[in-house]
């Protein structure tokens, strides 16, 4: 019998409506739960991000991120 998908901390999280909306569509098209794609995403990160892109796009928000705030 597989053993059964654990998940050992929960923490509160605060999100942009459209990260919630991307996180519910990635989720749903891997058949997860919420929870089990951030695991899944954060445990990959390195394979599911592009190093120099990633970096470009996180200056970019950062850059907005006062502004999205009001």
């Amino acid at each position: 019998m597989p053993k059964r998908f654990r998940l050992t901390r929960r923490f509160p999280v605060a999100m942009t409506a459209d990260g919630y909306r991307r996180l519910r569509s990635f989720a749903g098209d891997a058949g997860l739960d919420e929870g089990e794609a951030l695991s899944f995403l954060f445990e990959n990160f390195d394979a599911v991000t592009d190093g120099d892109a990633l970096a470009l796009k996180l200056r970019d928000f950062n850059s907005k991120l006062e502004a999205r705030k009001r």
